[in-house]
Order: structure tokens, then sequence, then C-alpha cells
């Protein structure tokens, strides 16, 4: 399918409105001092743009947000007074996967310079980051994408602490991220577009799509992206000459085992709007298409994404409120179970794929076969896993306490707007309290942590909450952000993330040659005791062959033994 039209407007363009791309025939992307100079004309050539700081990297650089608003609505405050659809738009998060920026300078320029598409902006307020990783933006290189076709020079996918951003929205590690999740939690956008660049495999799709339509988003929200949005998306980007495809995910190591389209994690950008009841999409053009194909397919994108929010945005606000409120309806006053964890089935439907030939070919470099693709295009049939079943979920408590001394999770609490208060006086409540009864370490770092895999058991208790200890209630609108952060068997949750992995340390310990009289005396004064440890020593060969295990049976039953060892500080209130 040949572009149509590869032309960024229909109004002659004085050359002071050209972009870098444009005067490098199609082939660059501007720097990040260049870059904002660009969008700075945008704030003084029009009163619709306001151009903000909203937070500085690790190497000082300012991160930039262009508001854009025919009634000069730049605060979250008019914004929401004005009933307008608050649409974010985020470029750069990779900055390797450039083309988002240079295409959002287009589209800009024919809102708020030539005005032929001005009218976007009767329904709509549009918040655009030119660039989020400024920092890896500015380690600019021939070479940081070895599987890409330009631009000339592109940055490099992390940040300047080697931290992936597109994995930090739940944990906020990083000094962006905590500016970000700022900047959304007090805008709170009724939609988002994140640009970007795949790759894995050549095919003659220009632009691949990800958005939340499973069981982690709001049914009301999943209705309406399959039933109405994606089908008009997907019919005027194809229209302007761009072949669209659902995100391509290889099952295995081939195309042929199919394509998985899951419910994504909420440490991404499609899985925490997911979180926060707003609808994401995840633009992903083709690595292999040549530059200028990839910023116009990705214009032709936000495009026709701000042509439908803006038709139906008082449906777009309404759904987003209901899938609010419902949420809190649903887990909070009627107690049902909220997932926390999805779990792909082998279930599929056969999509009819529209690839390249290839053939294999023996290399001298790896001893393996090596795939080549070709130019000619062929179509075969794939199948695409998108049936996911819930892997854990939970009825939430009617709060969680965080002792004082966890000032680190109050502060990520504050980046994602969850409201708590601490207590003026202490308080008896019934709770219950996790301990873990297995804990699995990554056997690598990622993203700088050493993540967890645990199980625990429960227990129910009364307990003296002290004064000053933190008291988060879930009923409030974040409260699927909560459960993902609270709740041990969600992969983002604190637990998960290596938050308290102190906890699953032993601290304190009794040598043998005390220990063992000390048991010896367990066994003639507890009958109870007595009886369990030659139990396991009939029925547990591991066990009974173990002498550290047999001594540390009677060490975890002494009052010596440390309480808190493989205790979840973060308790579950009940009662009050």
């Amino acid at each position: 399918m040949a572009v149509k039209k590869m032309k960024s407007t229909k109004t002659k363009i004085s050359n002071r409105w050209l972009t870098h791309f444009e005067k490098t025939n199609f082939q660059e992307s501007p720097n990040y001092s260049d870059t904002l100079n660009y969008f700075q004309k945008f704030e003084s050539d029009s009163p619709y743009a306001k151009l903000l700081t909203i937070g500085i990297s690790p190497q000082g650089r300012e991160i930039k947000l262009l508001i854009v608003s025919k009634g000069n609505e730049f605060t979250p405050e008019e914004a929401r007074k004005s009933g307008k659809a608050i649409v974010l738009i985020q470029n750069g998060i990779h900055p390797g996967e450039i083309e988002g920026k240079d295409a959002s300078m287009l589209l800009l320029r024919e809102i708020l310079i030539t005005k032929e598409k001005e009218s976007l902006l009767d329904n709509i307020i549009l918040l655009i980051i030119p660039v989020f990783n400024v920092d890896g933006h500015e380690r600019l290189s021939h070479y940081n994408r070895p599987n890409q076709n330009g631009p000339k020079e592109m940055g490099w996918r992390t940040t300047s602490q080697n931290l992936n951003l597109n994995r930090d929205y739940m944990k906020a590690d990083t000094p962006e991220m905590r500016s970000w999740l700022k900047m959304f939690s007090a805008w709170l956008p009724d939609f988002m577009i994140d640009n970007h660049t795949t790759n894995g495999a050549d095919y003659q799709y220009h632009v691949t799509y990800g958005i939340e339509k499973f069981l982690n988003i709001h049914p009301v929200l999943s209705t309406f992206v399959k039933k109405k949005y994606l089908p008009f998306l997907l019919l005027h980007v194809e229209q302007d000459g761009f072949l669209t495809s659902p995100y391509i995910e290889f099952k295995g190591s081939a195309l042929e085992s199919g394509i998985v389209d899951v419910p994504l994690s909420p440490r991404l950008s499609t899985g925490y709007c997911a979180l926060q009841n707003r609808i994401c999409l995840l633009v992903e053009t083709h690595s292999l298409k040549p530059f200028m194909n990839r910023v116009f397919s990705t214009k032709s994108m936000m495009l026709h994404s701000l042509e439908f929010i803006n038709r139906n945005s008082k449906e777009i606000k309404r759904i987003n409120k209901k899938a609010d409120e419902n949420s809190v309806l649903e887990f909070f006053k009627k107690k049902n179970k909220i997932p926390v964890h999805f779990i792909l089935t082998e279930k599929y439907e056969m999509m009819r794929f529209k690839g390249l030939k290839s053939y294999q070919e023996e290399s001298p470099i790896t001893g393996a076969l090596i795939t080549r693709f070709t130019n000619s295009k062929t179509e075969f049939d794939i199948p695409i896993f998108n049936k996911s079943i819930i892997g854990a979920s939970l009825k939430l408590p009617l709060a969680y306490s965080i002792p004082e001394q966890f000032t680190n999770i109050i502060e990520i609490l504050n980046c994602h707007r969850v409201a708590y208060f601490q207590l003026e006086e202490e308080a008896k409540v019934q709770i219950e309290k996790y301990r873990f009864t297995k804990a699995e370490f990554w056997k690598r770092p990622y993203e700088g942590r050493q993540l967890v895999d645990v199980e625990h058991k429960t227990t129910t208790e009364e307990v003296l909450l002290p004064k000053k200890i933190f008291i988060v209630p879930t009923n409030q609108r974040t409260i699927r952000i909560i459960a993902n952060l609270f709740e041990p068997r969600s992969p983002d949750s604190f637990v998960s993330w290596g938050f308290f992995n102190a906890f699953f340390e032993r601290k304190e310990y009794a040598e043998a040659f005390v220990m063992e009289p000390y048991a010896k005396k367990m066994l003639e004064d507890n009958a109870k005791l007595r009886s369990e440890f030659f139990h396991l020593l009939k029925v547990d060969e591991k066990f009974r062959l173990n002498p550290n295990e047999r001594l540390d049976f009677f060490y975890r039953h002494s009052p010596f033994y440390d309480n808190g060892e493989m205790i979840y500080p973060i308790f579950r209130i009940i009662n009050y």
C-alpha cells in the first residue's frame, strides 16, 4: 500500500516554521536545544500555547510540557472546569524511537500556525511532552539503534542513570518519572498517546499499536475501545496509506509461532493508564521503514485519534468518570475481588498476516541458521494469542497501614496522588498480616532492583497501631493503583520490586553450642513442639538429614526468634 500523501500541510510554510526534519530531507531529528526552540515558537506565536517545565533530569535538563488550549485553560483546575477532554501526547520516553517528536511538530504547526486543524481544539486540551527522557535524548549517536533505519543520529533508550522509564510507572525510582507522575495526577488526562518504534522482524505493516482492552481495564473503557475507537482509528490511518497491525510480540522464537496480545503490566504506559481508568494508545512504528514514513504514520495515528476524541469528548469524559466511580463501587463497597495479576492462556484466534517472504541461511559467524527477509510481499495465517485469565485476585481491606519509617513509600504515594493520613492517637484495629512462606529472587537485577516472587499466608490479629503510623484508605479513586502497589502478588507491587527485601534476611542468630542445650529443654517442656519435631523427622527426609534445619526448627520456636522476619510490615486493616 503506497502512502497517498506525504505532505504535512496544505498551506505554504515559511522557512521559519520548517522543521529540522523537513530541512534535512526527512533524514534527521533535531537535538534537544533545537527541539525546545521550535516548541518555544509555538508559545511566542500563538495565544493558545504555553510551555512549562515539569521536572529536571539527573543531568540538569528541563523536562518540558506544552499546553495547547483555545480557551487559555493552562492549569489543571481551568481544564477541568472547561469540560473539554484532556489529551496527553508523550514522545521520547525511549529517545532512539523519536519520530513522535517530529510528528508532533508537524501536527502542532497545522493546529496553531496554519490553523487548518485548529478545530481539533474545540473540545480538546492538548498536553504534549516533546521529549520525556531528555538525558537519553542527548546521548546522540549513529549507532544507538542497530535495528533501525534512521534518523541520522538518535538518542539512547535509557536515562543517564541507565534506567528504563517505561518500566518505572509504578515504582517511580527515577526523578523523571516522579515529575511525570505528579504532572499526570494533577491533570489526570482523559486519553494518552505514547509514541514508540518497534523491531524484531520485517513485515509490511508501517505502524503497530497496543491498547488495553482486557480484564485489567474497566469494561466500559474496553468496550469503547473495541467497538468505537479502534475501528475509527484503523480505518482512517489505512486510508492515509499506512498499514496497521496489533503490536507484534512473538509467542515463541519465530513469527510462525504466533503473536501475543495480553494485558500489559502497569510498569508500562498502557497498563498504568488502565489502573488510572484511562485509555492509552501505544504507537509503535516499524523500525525498518524509512524515518520519513515513521514520522508521517505517527502523525496519522495522532491526528485521527484527536479527531475521534474531539468528536466524542463528552462520552470519553463520561465513561472515564463512570470507570472511576464503578471501581470504588465494585472493589470497595461491594467487596468484589480485584485482579492484580493475569496469565496468558493457549487460546487464540487466527490472523491474516501481511508479511515478507523470508528464508533461512546457515551463518559461518554463528554456526546456526539466520533468517533473511526479502522485499517480496506475502500473506499467511498466524495465531494471535489474546485470551488471558486472572492469575491473582483478592478482596481489598478498608485500608493499609504503613509504619512511619517508610517515608520512601509515602513519597511514591504522593507521586500517584494516593490519599493517606497519620494517626494522631493509638488505635486498636483488626488487621490481616502477611507472613511470607516462600521467596524466589530473580537471578539477575532488573532495572537496578532485585525482584522477588513470593508466597504468603495470612493471619488475623487485633493490634494497637501507634500514633503517626500512616493509613491509606482504599475508598478512593486510585483504588486500582493502591491494590497493585500494596498486594505482594501483584508483579508491580512494592514487594515484587524489592522494596522490602531486607525483611527476607535473618539479622540475628544463635550459635549451635548455645541453641542445642536450649532445644533439649524445649523438647522436655513442650509436648506439642516435641510431637511436631519427631513427626518431621519421620516424614521429611531432607529435614532429618540437615542438622542446621533441625536446630533452626527450635530457634524459630524460641523467644530469641525475630518476629519481624518474613513479615510484611504493611498491614491490611479489616475493621476499625
